[in-house]
């Protein structure tokens, strides 16, 4: 089980309540995906979700994101999506269902649209 002292912040009620207790680069490299998944994905609601920031669209998980002491990361819920992007992440540490990075190396705009885009086509698919 993981504890407290194991994240670089404790999942708060709102999006701003997680990052708050960030430091300064993490905090940053979190707004920048936060935003790129806000303009590939409009209609989305953020929220809590798993313990990471997250957004919902039509009534299901699409997409998060969080910070741990060591990296940051953007959770896809979807291994199928990593796998089907896996030439394009090739530098990041992937797992089945998170891509993590390190703040000072975000991920670029285009690829987080291009993932937002195809969670968005699998959910409704």
């Amino acid at each position: 089980m993981r504890t407290r002292k194991d994240r670089a912040a404790a999942p708060g009620r709102t999006v701003d309540e997680y990052m708050a207790p960030l430091d300064d680069a993490r905090r940053a490299a979190l707004q920048r995906v936060r935003q790129q998944i806000r303009a590939a994905a409009p209609g989305a609601e953020e929220c809590i979700n798993y313990g990471v920031c997250a957004f919902r669209l039509d009534g299901q998980m699409l997409i998060g994101f969080g910070a741990t002491a060591r990296h940051c990361a953007l959770y896809l819920f979807s291994g199928s999506t990593i796998a089907a992007h896996q030439d394009q992440l090739a530098g990041y540490d992937t797992s089945k269902g998170a891509i993590r990075f390190p703040p000072d190396r975000p991920l670029p705009a285009t690829l987080v649209r291009r993932l937002v885009r195809a969670r968005i086509a699998e959910n409704r698919g």
